[in-house]
């Protein structure tokens, strides 16, 4: 009896990956999510709603009935909950933003990816024109979904001064006020990085939260708290820099106040696929760093926090939880 080859399905899968993206993209563009907003259809009747060929309908249906993103029953096409919440142009997150860069901006910019690793340096990324404009709204899009994943993985019910520190984006402060109305935010950043945050604040922020300018690599950190959020700082900095931003925060809370750095972060022995996909983007884009978790974890131990565990957030970075000692 002749043995059964390896099989080779996963290669296959993976090898793949690249159409698999590019049909999402697509998809999302065409609006073929938008078509079932209104209820499950056929590839005809999606292709009417969406002013594009039959032919072409039934592929990307196909392709996202074989991604998980539509389910397909009786003869009817269907979104799936997450395309229905954050593709089909509903009342939620809508995520088309986002799509949209990583399919005109990094789609083409991982030609040059094999480069990029055999160098550990980016490739030049033009940002002219309507490219800035793409960029911005993509990564704040993506930004919103982690603050919102955030918010439904961590209760931020116990705390009532909240530092967002050299952050990104006041989604983060926005949804932890949703979850607990009581909660007073500081959004502390540079000057730079203040004017893009304030461009992006919802409506009503100023209520609950204020605008600091400072620079934690340089100066003292205004105000007192008792939790401090890092979100998507540690890899836009080096590791002496991330110690010296973690030593501020300690600086502005008690003993027992919680510490919450949002992040990718690598760590190979949970085999969460989402952080080193992320590592290569950040690395071919900007050249900004993924660490390992294990690194991050000796930085706290160096600055005055205790670990405290670490946990995945959905379709998003981890969030590593510390404890002021």
């Amino acid at each position: 009896m002749t043995a059964h080859p390896a099989d080779p399905a996963p290669l296959a899968a993976v090898a793949s990956g690249f159409m698999a993206a590019k049909q999402l993209f697509a998809a999302s563009e065409l609006g073929i999510f938008a078509a079932l907003g209104s209820g499950a259809t056929t590839a005809a009747g999606v292709g009417e709603t969406a002013g594009v060929p039959e032919r072409s309908a039934r592929i990307l249906l196909d392709a996202m009935v074989g991604l998980g993103l539509v389910s397909y029953v009786d003869g009817a096409y269907r979104n799936t909950d997450a395309t229905a919440a954050y593709l089909s142009g509903g009342d939620g997150l809508d995520l088309r933003p986002w799509l949209a860069f990583w399919d005109g901006l990094s789609y083409p910019h991982w030609l040059g990816y094999t480069d990029s690793m055999r160098t550990a340096e980016p490739q030049p990324f033009d940002m002219g024109g309507e490219r800035m404009g793409a960029f911005m709204s993509g990564v704040q899009t993506y930004n919103s979904l982690h603050a919102q994943q955030l918010a439904a993985v961590y209760d931020f019910t116990p705390h009532r001064d909240l530092l967002d520190l050299a952050g990104l984006s006041t989604a983060f402060l926005a949804e932890a006020h949703k979850q607990n109305p009581l909660l007073r935010g500081a959004f502390v950043s540079t000057d730079m990085m203040l004017q893009m945050a304030k461009g992006g604040a919802p409506a009503g922020f100023a209520d609950f939260a204020e605008f600091h300018e400072a620079d934690p690599l340089t100066t003292a950190v205004p105000g007192h708290y008792d939790s401090v959020l890092l979100e998507h700082v540690l890899h836009r900095f080096t590791p002496q820099e991330n110690k010296t931003i973690l030593t501020r925060a300690r600086e502005v809370v008690d003993a027992g106040a919680t510490l919450l750095v949002l992040d990718f972060l690598l760590d190979p022995a949970d085999g969460r696929r989402l952080d080193p996909v992320l590592a290569g983007e950040y690395l071919v884009i900007d050249g900004t760093v993924v660490y390992p978790e294990d690194e991050v974890r000796t930085w706290l131990d160096a600055t005055g926090w205790r670990w405290v565990e670490t946990r995945p957030v959905p379709g998003s970075p981890r969030v590593v939880i510390a404890q002021a000692v």
